[in-house]
């Protein structure tokens, strides 16, 4: 393939609402609304503010316990582990489970026994898979996070805490893992576990899957201590947005009204092939060469994301006959941040 790299600054045309998007009122102690394509913030209250975030931390447990090679290898669980106060998937001592299972537990009805019971499989106990997540949240780069607990459970200790920044992080991380966005978008699911095991029904306690249109996840969360703590995952047009409130009473209107605003506020980018003064070989043909035909495409996003964006073309060097208008010799990978964000092809005019 032969490859020609082109910077995107000048070559992306923009088409959108244009107007003047008037900035929504919430409740929230904190809020935070991104684009997850890019990271980018499109809304911030108090976004830095260190808070304790409650059951959304099992957005955390749940992402290691499905980065598992194991995940779906039966055991038995802890007998301690399901000995825990507050939300329950229905864990009782001799269960046979699996770690799949547990994170059904974990992001649907928000199981605190799921998350000791993942805890205690994946490090042995509790206290080593705290110490598991405070390590990958370092890598992340989530540097005003801190747990305590898998659950979120934090009456007792003051360092339990995130903000609503790092959550989005977290969350834009695990909606890149196909198991956790697949699972926490389910408004129920069919599992297996018990002793013998047998099937269960669970709910997901995310009233957003149905109140808003578009959400796809992720987690609830609610603490005396805490409030009450969403975050969520949006798609629209093409789009997707995270938002996070946290110690937010009018959560689920915040959200709403924070997507319609984040939405609004994203333009359709007109994402263009600059091709070279460039023709294929044709081997075995009675044309020598044939020329290229690029197309066209939208991305939605932010005005200023637009200027990050890297065209990479890529032709091949040459074709065997026949070969046909319409045929593709060739592609346009756009990306963001080093992330590839949209593909185009190239074909044979």
């Amino acid at each position: 393939m032969r490859i020609i790299a082109l910077l995107m600054s000048a070559a992306a045309a923009l088409s959108g609402s244009g107007g003047t998007v008037t900035e929504p009122q919430t409740g929230a102690k904190a809020a935070i609304v991104i684009d997850a394509a890019s990271g980018d913030v499109v809304y911030a209250k108090n976004a830095e503010e260190r808070l304790p975030m409650a059951s959304t931390t099992k957005i955390m447990t749940a992402l290691i316990a499905l980065e598992q090679e194991e995940l779906d290898e039966v055991f038995v669980v802890d007998s301690e582990a399901v000995k825990v106060e507050g939300s329950s998937m229905g864990l009782r001592e001799g269960d046979r489970v699996t770690l799949r299972t547990l994170a059904h537990g974990m992001l649907l009805p928000s199981g605190n026994d799921a998350a000791n019971a993942a805890a205690c499989r994946i490090s042995g106990s509790v206290e080593s898979f705290v110490g598991l997540m405070n390590d990958r949240a370092r890598e992340l780069g989530l540097e005003d996070t801190h747990f305590v607990t898998p659950s979120g459970l934090d009456d007792y200790t003051d360092e339990h805490f995130s903000t609503a920044a790092d959550m989005a992080k977290l969350a834009r991380e695990a909606m890149k893992n196909p198991d956790f966005r697949e699972i926490c978008g389910k408004k129920t699911a069919e599992v297996v576990f018990g002793d013998p095991p047998e099937k269960h029904w669970l709910t997901n306690t995310n009233r957003l899957l149905s109140m808003c249109g578009g959400v796809i996840g992720i987690k609830t969360g609610f603490t005396d201590k805490a409030g009450r703590c969403l975050v969520s995952a949006c798609e629209r047009d093409g789009a997707e947005l995270i938002c996070v409130t946290l110690n937010d009473r009018s959560d689920w209107d915040d959200h709403i009204r924070l997507y319609d605003y984040g939405f609004a506020k994203l333009e359709s980018v007109r994402l263009t092939p600059e091709l070279p003064e460039y023709r294929v070989a044709v081997i075995g043909g009675g044309a020598e060469t044939v020329s290229c035909r690029g197309s066209e495409g939208r991305l939605p996003m932010l005005p200023e994301t637009a200027a990050r964006l890297e065209r990479v073309t890529v032709i091949k060097p040459f074709v065997y006959a026949p070969v046909e208008r319409g045929d593709e010799i060739g592609r346009t990978d756009f990306y963001l941040d080093g992330e590839l964000v949209a593909t185009l092809p190239i074909t044979a005019a």
